[in-house]
């Protein structure tokens, strides 16, 4: 049996009217065709689906059981297209961001809630992991974008400049240091640093080296292979001080404290940059790229309208 859906939406909108010219002229079609439509669908069903009358029509007891199950059909279809369209629209569907700094401040948090502000039927799903895993994930397309510290890399990904935040001192409450708002690189020259193997571990290294090396005298550095947060509650328990992005800051741990770190220039800081696969057509994700234009205007990082390939 081959039941056209508009045939069904004629049965439901005439049911609905109680009258074939009122339910022709809502649906902008000729009385007679809608009544023949009809009468064709009685014929296919084998039962008649309305009593006509001078004074219109009324569903039969086997038209109105009818007529039921076609309005949960349409409404249901209805649903369908909509989400559909919501999600060709990037308002809904699913978006997975990976990262590996906190998400407890800082514009990453920021740009997440504002996000999920404006598109709450999308589902994020987030990724904590090292660069390589993330853009591993972006190439095989398990992970739609990722956030992440550094220079650009050298692959087949897109990309664009985003924010940068300060380098951060965290030290033991009753560290001496501690009593000042402000830490120089020089004051920090015969502490001993902990930091996480894990990124962005050996970039915050790299700087470390950078601003306290000196021929024959190398900072004292121990590197785990534990997380940030576990190296703020070493920090805590007096083992050493450490150096973190400044999205860190919005976690409190027993016995830490934190100080911005500077030099005769001012604060150092480390810049973030997005990376996703060129073709990557999920809806959602072109909606997040907006939105994160809009937090780090293209004109003034130099990316151009859809970011920059790396």
């Amino acid at each position: 049996m081959s039941i056209e859906l508009k045939h069904l939406r004629y049965a439901e909108v005439a049911e609905r009217c109680g009258s074939f010219r009122k339910a022709a002229e809502l649906l902008a079609v000729k009385q007679s065709n809608l009544s023949r439509r009809i009468k064709h669908l009685e014929e296919q069903l084998g039962i008649a689906l309305f009593e006509r009358t001078s004074g219109g029509v009324r569903p039969t007891s086997a038209g109105r059981d009818f007529v039921n199950g076609v309005r949960h059909i349409l409404d249901e279809l209805q649903s369908v297209v909509d989400g559909a369209k919501a999600v060709g629209r990037g308002e809904a569907g699913y978006l997975v961001i990976g990262f590996y700094t906190s998400l407890s401040a800082g514009n990453l948090r920021a740009s997440l809630v504002e996000y999920g502000r404006r598109f709450p039927q999308v589902e994020i799903s987030t990724v904590e992991g090292s660069r390589t895993r993330l853009f591993d994930g972006i190439q095989t397309g398990t992970i739609d974008i990722a956030i992440v510290t550094g220079e650009p890399v050298s692959d087949s990904n897109r990309s664009m400049m985003l924010w940068s935040e300060r380098i951060i001192v965290a030290l033991p409450e009753d560290h001496p240091l501690a009593e000042n708002e402000i830490i120089y690189w020089t004051d920090l020259k015969r502490e001993r640093f902990l930091l996480s193997e894990r990124d962005p571990g050996p970039e915050i290294q790299d700087i470390l080296v950078a601003k306290l090396s000196s021929p024959g005298d190398m900072p004292d550095v121990v590197r785990h292979d534990v997380s940030p947060e576990n190296i703020k509650s070493l920090v805590g328990a007096g083992r050493g001080v450490s150096l973190m992005c400044e999205a860190c800051m919005g976690a409190s741990y027993a016995g830490v404290v934190y100080r911005e770190a500077r030099d005769g220039n001012g604060s150092i800081r480390i810049g973030y940059r997005a990376y996703w696969r060129d073709g990557n057509d999920n809806p959602a994700l072109r909606n997040f790229i907006r939105l994160l234009e809009e937090r780090c205007p293209p004109i003034a990082n130099g990316n151009g309208a859809h970011g920059a390939s790396s």
